[in-house]
Formats: structure tokens, C-alpha cells, sequence
């Protein structure tokens, strides 16, 4: 896999806040590697490692969007959802922002059921057909509909699993980066100082909480993949 210049810039980081991890109190020592230092009683990420880690993600994805595989952003907290959504889209990419619904993967014939019901009940409100049932019926149904855009809207035209998930904050979507270690999807995290690093292929060390920080790590991604796929439109 050839490596790329990403322009990932280090006081670009430093205005985002990427560098502030948690307090002191609150950390995992498997991340010792990735902390500069200690300041006012907060752990401060080694950015250059960010760099580097960042740069790596990068690559992989390029390299993965060229060959056209298909990708799931993960990122619940509120913090996190809009820009997920927004990284998502722009990159033709799968999404949850909302919330993990346990088994979403690791029962995927449940979760494919669940797709083809929310998909015609789109169409039947598209056509007009929820329209033309009872009442109480069609109530009972948009109400369904409605809960299944909240939770699947962001996957339904997945068709399978992923080849790649991205996770935005190892602790919050635990659930969702186990699915994928049982089976064998490979994962980019963004983790703080509070994670375990050795859990996701990819861990990008970086501030989960702040959202100008998670924006330009989402940022830099995306940007991969759109250059990845443009790759495959002109060697095909």
C-alpha cells in the first residue's frame, strides 16, 4: 500500500483541540505511548503520533475506495452525530448516528429484514399506499416508518456487511467495534486517552469530545475516500 501526502497539519490540530485528552484520573495506560505530556490536570496527545496514525487511516481507506469497497461511519454521541452524517454523505458512505442497535452486524439477517420492511414502507408512503389504509392502521405504520429512519436511515441501501467501519469514540460504541472484532471487519478508531488502542486496527489518538476535533479527523478521512473512489473512475 503506497503512502500519500494527506496535508494533515499539526496547528491545524492544535485549533481544533485534537491534542486535550481527559483528565488524569480518567485514563488507560495502554495509552501512554500516545501522551505528550500533563497539563492542569488534563493528559495531552502526542500529535505527531496522530500524524502518523491519521496518515495510515488515510492510506488504507484510499486504497480501499479505489477497489470500491464499501464503508460504515459509527458515531452516536450527540456530539458526534451531525458531523457523521454530514462526513457520510458527502463520502457515499453508510452511516449510524443515532444508535447502535446490538447485533446490527453480527445478526445481519435480522438487520437485512428489517432494511426490506423499511424500504416498502418507504415506497408505500411514496405511492401514496399508507394514505389509503385505515387510520389507526396507517398511524401504526408511520409510526414504524419513523422509528426505522431514526435507527436504519443512515444504512438503507447497505446490502452487506462493510469492508471498513469507522468508529468515532471507542468507549461510546463499544458494542459496535466488538460486532466487528468477531467478525474480521477491519476498524479505524478514534480513541482518547481513556481507550484501549490495541482494540481497533487503525487507532487515530485524538480529543472525542470536542467537535471541531472530530470534524477534522472525519474530514481528512472522507477526503481519502472521495480521492480513492475518483482513482477507480479514471483506472477502472
Amino acid at each position: 500500500m503506497a503512502r500519500r501526502y494527506w496535508n494533515i497539519n499539526l496547528e491545524e490540530m492544535l485549533e481544533a483541540g485534537v491534542h486535550f485528552g481527559h483528565g488524569t484520573r480518567k485514563w488507560n495506560p495502554r495509552m501512554a505511548p500516545y501522551i505528550s505530556a500533563k497539563r492542569k490536570g488534563i493528559h495531552i496527545t502526542n500529535l505527531t503520533r496522530t500524524a502518523r496514525f491519521l496518515s495510515e487511516a488515510c492510506d488504507l481507506l484510499f486504497d480501499a475506495a479505489s477497489k470500491r469497497k464499501q464503508f460504515l461511519i459509527v458515531g452516536t454521541k450527540n456530539k458526534a452525530a451531525d458531523s457523521v452524517a454530514r462526513a457520510a454523505i458527502r463520502a457515499r458512505c453508510h452511516y449510524v448516528n443515532k444508535k447502535w442497535l446490538g447485533g446490527m452486524l453480527t445478526n445481519w439477517p435480522t438487520t437485512e429484514t428489517r432494511l426490506h420492511k423499511f424500504r416498502d414502507l418507504r415506497t408505500e408512503q411514496k405511492t401514496g399506499g399508507l394514505n389509503r389504509l385505515p387510520k389507526r392502521d396507517a398511524a401504526m405504520l408511520k409510526r414504524q416508518l419513523s422509528r426505522l429512519q431514526t435507527y436504519l436511515g443512515g444504512i438503507k441501501y447497505m446490502t452487506r456487511l462493510p469492508d471498513i467501519v469507522i468508529i468515532v469514540d471507542q468507549q461510546e460504541e463499544y458494542t459496535a467495534l466488538r460486532e466487528c472484532i468477531t467478525l474480521g471487519i477491519p476498524t479505524i478508531c478514534l480513541i482518547d486517552t481513556n481507550c484501549d488502542p490495541d482494540l481497533a486496527d487503525i487507532s487515530i489518538p485524538a480529543n472525542d469530545d470536542a467537535i471541531a476535533s472530530i470534524r477534522l479527523i472525519l474530514n481528512k478521512l472522507v477526503v481519502a475516500i472521495c480521492e480513492g473512489r475518483s482513482s477507480y473512475i479514471r483506472n477502472p
